[in-house]
């Protein structure tokens, strides 16, 4: 990432968000990231975005660099409100949004909630049509040891097996990023965050909530996308009033590393 980048943890609705910023002059873009990822979403394209935009890249609260809190409520409205102050923080009116996965919900909800500040999103294998977790688990959660089952759960798994699934070109697997994805898996209160937002998170947008955002809308997907498939994205395509979506073939969840010059493009093609 270029050097022109600041990279600080702020302290946002009594929590510590870690954030990548370079704001000026130029229109600003803020980047969301998914489920179980961070900033590092966006390490393929930030610096050639960064030559035409303001970029603002934030690490949502739970996942990355930032707090694992144990007090913070992890429901989208939450995360919401957050992205607003931070908004504010920075002295930011509106903002060009892009969110991969669960990012893509996030920056929905920002634009139901406060659209006067979403100029255009941008939607990245965006997760879609989730329900709330089933009452099982939200009951186990509040368990003693839940977290530490939880915790001996994702340490099973193995890392790369993950990667495999999340990227159609495995050859695109490198040490850093398994490093990056695993780092935060290390912490123990990790689990106690992941419990919380199992608690809280509601459902996604519904169909009936989709259809009254008007905010222009391009949806990017990677045809074998294992996670969230292609025909997700289609039925937020029908949803959306102002959407229009692209596919790329050989790709998958992680579009922004198997196709990040086409991303790029697209990206500064439709934000203007």
């Amino acid at each position: 990432m270029e050097k022109t980048i600041k990279k600080e943890t702020i302290n946002i609705l009594d929590v510590e968000v870690y954030c990548e910023h370079s704001i000026n002059e130029k229109p600003l873009i803020i980047l969301i990231h998914g489920f179980l990822a961070s900033t590092f979403t966006y390490n393929q394209i930030v610096p050639n975005l960064s030559k035409h935009y303001s970029v603002l890249l934030v690490d949502l609260p739970g996942f990355g660099r930032s707090e694992k809190s144990t007090t913070f409520n992890y429901s989208f409205e939450n995360y919401t409100k957050l992205i607003l102050a931070i908004m504010d923080h920075f002295k930011v009116k509106d903002a060009f949004f892009a969110g991969h996965s669960m990012g893509g919900q996030v920056s929905l909800n920002v634009a139901k909630y406060a659209p006067e500040r979403v100029k255009k999103i941008v939607l990245l294998c965006s997760s879609g049509y989730l329900k709330k977790a089933n009452r099982f688990l939200r009951y186990g959660s509040y368990l003693p040891l839940f977290h530490w089952y939880a915790y001996r759960y994702f340490q099973k798994k193995d890392v790369r097996s993950v990667m495999e699934h999340v990227l159609y070109d495995h050859s695109l697997i490198t040490d850093e990023m398994m490093e990056e994805y695993k780092r935060p898996l290390m912490e123990q209160d990790f689990y106690k965050s992941l419990l919380r937002l199992l608690r809280h998170r509601e459902g996604d947008l519904s169909t009936e909530e989709l259809k009254q955002i008007n905010t222009p809308t391009l949806l990017i997907w990677g045809k074998e996308d294992e996670i969230v498939p292609l025909k997700i994205g289609e039925k937020l395509n029908e949803d959306l009033p102002n959407s229009e979506l692209v596919v790329y073939e050989k790709a998958g969840h992680l579009i922004t590393d198997e196709k990040p010059k086409e991303v790029y493009k697209q990206i500064v093609n439709f934000a203007k």
